[in-house]
């Protein structure tokens, strides 16, 4: 007899720490083209955050003077990000691993944290937040079972963490250069491809 619930893909927690990577034809607009750190992954469900968006006329200054926190010369001018279309008035930090905040850091995988506190954009805005980080307002989140099905319907694919295509600021290029790190060749990919 069959199943109805989605085959598990590669066991437990298999995303969480990964790059997610949209194919060409994804149906929803929302993630045509993104990349998304995935930041948790289990039976209940999968959060991750799209690293290569930028919000259009927002920017970290901008933000912290909206949160009234004072900018000073050492604050960084870089983009806020589209973390994806849950919850899109909540801000997370994405860092390397070197800055913990308290109680509130969540390591995810060696080098890479995820904090959601005003405490770590007050850092950042003194110019000693830590090495790497990118501000996202949202989040893209899944049910049980639902990113894999998309993975099963060729939504995604998947790659190995890499912090510097992370956390780099050239965000038209982020995308397909996850796909290269894969060994596809955009040229060759159909919109509609099939599945073995």
């Amino acid at each position: 007899m069959a199943s109805e619930k989605p085959q598990t893909i590669g066991g437990e927690n298999f995303l969480e720490g990964k790059l997610l990577i949209a194919l060409p034809g994804m149906s929803d607009p929302r993630f045509e083209r993104s990349l998304i750190y995935m930041c948790a992954h289990s039976n209940t469900g999968a959060m991750g955050l799209i690293v290569n968006k930028p919000i259009e006329g927002l920017n970290f200054q901008e933000l912290i003077r909206r949160l009234e926190l004072p900018v000073s010369e050492r604050t960084p001018n870089s983009a806020i990000l589209f973390g994806g279309p849950v919850e899109t008035n909540r801000g997370f930090v994405l860092h390397s691993g070197e800055y913990e905040g308290a109680d509130s850091t969540l390591p995810i995988s060696a080098g890479v944290s995820l904090t959601a506190t005003l405490d770590i954009l007050r850092v950042i805005a003194e110019g000693n937040g830590p090495h790497q980080s990118l501000f996202a307002l949202g989040y893209a989140g899944w049910g049980p079972g639902q990113i894999e099905s998309e993975i099963q319907a060729n939504g995604w694919v998947h790659c190995d963490p890499d912090s510097s295509l992370i956390f780099s600021e050239d965000m038209d290029s982020k995308w397909s250069v996850a796909l290269r790190k894969l060994g596809i060749d955009l040229s060759a990919l159909s919109a509609h491809a099939g599945r073995a």
